[in-house]
């Protein structure tokens, strides 16, 4: 591992990161032991096979160190605060705890936070699984991720956590099996489409408020899981423990899980599909279309929607001109549709806000950029999946209200993408979106964090930095995330630069030091004799 640094006299500022990736990445697979947390898989390389042939080899790591004079302040004072406000985060792997509670891949995350430390990322994020922690009903165990906050808090970072009531399929991370077996006989508590499919990722909204759950409500649950998780870690919180995001949907978002089925390869995304046919949520569509003196509009959802991965104007509701989706019914039930999110949404904002309320964390919900088709009139992407959002009407009102009445801050993924890369025939704007986002949430004042989908989009990491520090700036950024990819040689070193572009604003070619020094001092940052870091 090479890592170059400049130094000013004050303080070592980090330049250039280069990892001897062409021999070494870390390898992240999954074991059940905890002593042997390195597991072969196919198409990876072991961490610790890579270790123990250096070691062989007799080779080292070495850091290369450079001084130089002072670097001068920047003559921009908004750029000056804009630097200041930033902290930078990056996601743990999302099995960094599963099954048995024990901590997958310990040394590659312990070796992964060191390096994450030098750089000056200020923290990391954790999810922490309702699947892993509550496998019986009302009995939690914490210990994994316990095992995880205090190598975060040994290593001098900051942790944020994100609450996770929702399952994985890619790494595999079911919701509790206790909830499984209902499901098995009631399926009614999950999401359903028009098809009779159930989505068995998270529960559906509408039970939000029924005893479906051994005679408890699910935010009943969700209730005692958040006070448990409160109580077990008081010690961090409000100083290894910063914030908290609070799940509500699927992949912890705030929407339906109306784009769960990948599109066809070689296709464009499709409009998605609404999920409003299992029985509790056709329950509550009746007895809105009663209350609203419309019974006939209760009786299901559009008959005219395309399905998941056709194009809007493959059928009637989502067309430009003539669309139903601007007519009486087409507003009735996008009204209600989109109202049921942001009153589920609020329901658990709410839960949060009043647990974590008395403590020094910060309380986030996460609200997805569903881009595609956003140069259409109807926008039928986000309408689908909850956002009552269309060229003439902005759907994200109600949403910033909802966030702000419970004092919540928002986190936005997809600061990575830009329209130049979208496909053309998806008529999307990732750009467009997420400004309308922002300009409605500092409207309503409420702050802004952004995350990344996922790292090595093409232009990836120029967008965020641009979203971080353009007018509107954020105080939180969240990269996704630690693993394979992002330690290897492809990746980690145009990462390191992008930090170090951060930190140290771009400066006029006469005010770069003319002067270089190098200088050499041995450093050990392992507990392995045969690991050391020197500086060359």
């Amino acid at each position: 591992m090479e890592v170059s640094v400049i130094r000013s006299s004050s303080q070592a500022k980090i330049s250039k990161t280069e990892l001897g990736c062409r021999d070494l990445r870390f390898c992240f697979g999954k074991s059940n032991d905890k002593n042997k947390i390195f597991s072969r898989k196919p198409n990876s390389v072991c961490f610790d096979s890579q270790i123990s042939r250096f070691r062989k080899a007799g080779l080292r790591f070495t850091l290369k160190a450079v001084h130089s004079d002072p670097i001068l302040e920047s003559k921009s004072p908004a750029t000056s605060k804009s630097l200041d406000r930033l902290r930078l985060f990056v996601g743990l792997p999302l099995d960094a705890v599963s099954d048995g509670n024990s901590v997958n891949h310990a040394r590659a995350i312990g070796a992964g936070l060191k390096a994450l430390k030098l750089l000056g990322v200020e923290g990391v994020e954790l999810p922490v699984w309702w699947g892993v922690v509550e496998n019986e009903m009302g009995k939690y165990d914490w210990s994994g991720y316990l095992a995880v906050a205090e190598m975060v808090q040994k290593a001098g970072l900051k942790l944020h956590v994100s609450l996770c009531f929702h399952a994985s399929s890619q790494p595999r991370i079911p919701l509790p099996k206790w909830v499984t077996k209902i499901g098995e006989s009631q399926s009614s508590i999950f999401f359903a489409d028009r098809s009779g499919q159930h989505y068995q990722q998270c529960l559906s909204l509408a039970v939000d408020d029924l005893a479906v759950l051994d005679g408890k409500t699910p935010v009943q649950v969700y209730q005692g899981f958040c006070e448990s998780f409160k109580s077990t870690f008081s010690p961090f919180m409000g100083s290894t423990i910063t914030g908290i995001s609070m799940g509500l949907g699927p992949d912890g978002e705030l929407r339906y899980p109306s784009h769960h089925k990948p599109a066809k390869s070689g296709t464009i995304t499709g409009v998605g599909e609404f999920q409003c046919y299992d029985t509790n949520m056709l329950n509550l569509l009746k007895q809105y279309a009663e209350a609203n003196g419309n019974p006939l509009w209760g009786l299901g959802g559009p008959h005219d929607a395309p399905t998941y991965d056709q194009a809007p104007n493959s059928n009637n509701f989502f067309k430009d001109h003539g669309g139903s989706w601007e007519s009486p019914y087409g507003g009735f039930f996008l009204s209600w549709y989109s109202s049921e999110l942001v009153s589920h949404g609020n329901r658990l904002l709410s839960l949060a806000s009043s647990i974590f309320g008395d403590t020094e964390v910060n309380v986030y919900g996460k609200v997805p950029l569903m881009h595609s088709w956003y140069k259409t009139r109807a926008h039928p992407s986000e309408l689908t999946a909850g956002f009552y959002n269309t060229a003439s009407r902005n759907g994200y009102e109600a949403v910033a209200e909802m966030f702000a009445r419970n004092s919540c801050k928002i986190i936005l993924p997809g600061m990575d993408l830009s329209d130049e890369h979208q496909p053309h025939d998806a008529l999307s704007s990732p750009e467009s979106l997420l400004a309308q986002i922002r300009t409605t949430c500092n409207k309503h004042q409420v702050e802004v964090a952004g995350q990344n989908l996922a790292p090595g989009s093409p232009g990836g990491l120029e967008q965020i930095k641009k979203n971080m520090l353009g007018e509107n700036p954020i105080d939180l950024f969240t990269y996704q995330r630690m693993g394979a990819h992002f330690f290897s040689p492809e990746h980690f070193p145009s990462f390191t630069e992008f930090v170090r572009s951060l930190s140290q604003p771009e400066l006029h070619p006469d005010d770069l030091p003319s002067d270089e020094a190098e200088a050499t001092e041995s450093v050990q940052t392992s507990s392995d004799p045969n690991i050391h870091l020197q500086t060359a």
